[in-house]
């Protein structure tokens, strides 16, 4: 199975951010990332690594019972 290499830019738009972003998670290792010479490439894999890493799920909150005494 072939993993796709994004560029930044790629990465930036797939997040829906400017390439500034994922440059700064690459600069603070937060994201895992390839080096091709001086070109820097995210793998798609890990950009969804990352995506699924930081989705928060939503908390169910219990109804508030009403008619009672406080």
């Amino acid at each position: 199975m072939s993993d796709l290499l994004l560029t930044v830019e790629q990465a930036a738009e797939r997040l829906g951010t400017t390439a500034r972003f994922p440059r700064r998670l690459i600069a603070e290792r937060r994201i895992a990332f390839v080096k091709v010479g001086r070109h820097v490439r995210i793998k798609e894999s890990a950009l969804n690594a990352y995506i699924d890493g930081n989705t928060v799920q939503p908390i169910r909150r219990r109804r508030a019972r009403y008619g009672r005494a406080a």
